[in-house]
């Protein structure tokens, strides 16, 4: 029994999400392991997605907000006119 795959179509089943960007990057190994072992203890799911979440995570908790970063600039002008 043969199948026919003559109007099978070449490339991904589900279309990419275009917010995202494909690159290539080089991770130590450590890294690769620890995000891989949490989604293998999670039962499941993608360890790219994981760093992904990481680096939005660590965005956030280390964003200052215009107000913080206006008060130190602030802060220094006074300073310098002393």
């Amino acid at each position: 029994m043969s199948e026919d795959f003559s109007k099978g179509k070449r490339g991904a089943v589900i279309k990419p999400d275009p917010n995202k960007v494909r690159i290539t990057i080089r991770l130590d190994g450590d890294i690769i392991d620890y995000f891989k072992n949490k989604v293998h203890s999670a039962g499941g799911g993608n360890y790219q997605t994981l760093i992904n979440e990481s680096l939005h995570n660590y965005i956030r908790s280390h964003e200052e907000s215009l107000e913080d970063t206006l008060r130190k600039v602030i802060r220094e002008e006074f300073k310098q006119a002393g």
